[in-house]
């Protein structure tokens, strides 16, 4: 009696299974039908994201003081945890093709890198190295350039890739931080999302992930800190590569 209760149940789950196959294949109604018929699309975007920051670490360092007073530094500088931000823009798009269309998403980051310096001949009582931390906010102007690959629309939603290249403009400065980043930087972008149609406009989740183009650390900075106790933490990297991974949602 178990074993055919069982089969029984099995026969059930196979045929509601196939029944959820056959009505996601059955056409719907599309709603906005005309809308990837216009040359160009508009809409406003926001989102949230990751940043991250890859450094290339200096090693030992002699470091003379105002005094005269040397003294040898081994700082491994990382960021220890990912912080998240927050960005909102515009989106402006031309269509190339039924499947290709070329965007330019200028946007605002709002965001920070939360950065760990370590300094290995520093030890407390305990044995542990010395470590101070630092907070570095920023905050972006972004100019996006992406080519859009699109399927085929199917129903109400159609998947894509994406991929293309961003120039940033870094408008936070570093003051008395022991780490800058420049001001002009840019990064590659890669990304995937998918064109929800719903009655009165249209949906666009997107994930994306970008990775630095080049060096983003300002090396200038540690000449203009005045408290000369932070420039061996300032010179301990000397290359950063900024990293971010962004989930965003366009509104058309």
């Amino acid at each position: 009696m178990f074993n055919v209760n069982n089969k029984r149940l099995f026969l059930l789950v196979i045929l509601f299974v196939s029944m959820l196959s056959i009505h996601a294949q059955q056409r719907k109604v599309q709603h906005k039908p005309y809308i990837d018929l216009r040359p160009m699309h508009f809409g406003i975007l926001v989102g949230t994201h990751l940043q991250d920051i890859e450094f290339e670490n200096v090693g030992l360092q002699t470091i003379v003081d105002e005094e005269g007073n040397v003294s040898e530094h081994l700082i491994v500088t990382d960021a220890d945890k990912w912080n998240p931000g927050f960005s909102v823009g515009v989106l402006g798009e031309l269509r190339l093709h039924e499947n290709f269309a070329l965007r330019f998403t200028p946007s605002m980051y709002f965001g920070a890198k939360h950065l760990a310096f370590l300094d290995l001949m520093d030890l407390d009582e305990e044995g542990r190295p010395r470590k101070v931390t630092q907070d570095l906010k920023n905050t972006y102007v972004a100019l996006p350039v992406n080519i859009k690959f699109a399927a085929p629309r199917w129903n109400n939603y159609r998947p894509y890739i994406t991929a293309g290249i961003s120039g940033l403009i870094n408008l936070t400065r570093g003051g008395e931080d022991y780490v800058s980043l420049k001001r002009f930087s840019s990064m590659v972008e890669v990304g995937l999302g998918c064109d929800f149609y719903l009655p009165f406009f249209k949906l666009i989740p997107e994930l994306k992930f970008c990775y630095g183009l080049s060096n983003s650390l300002d090396t200038n900075h540690i000449n203009e800190l005045k408290d000369t106790n932070r420039r061996a933490f300032a010179g301990s990297v000397r290359s950063a590569q900024s990293k971010m991974i962004m989930l965003t949602f366009y509104f058309e």
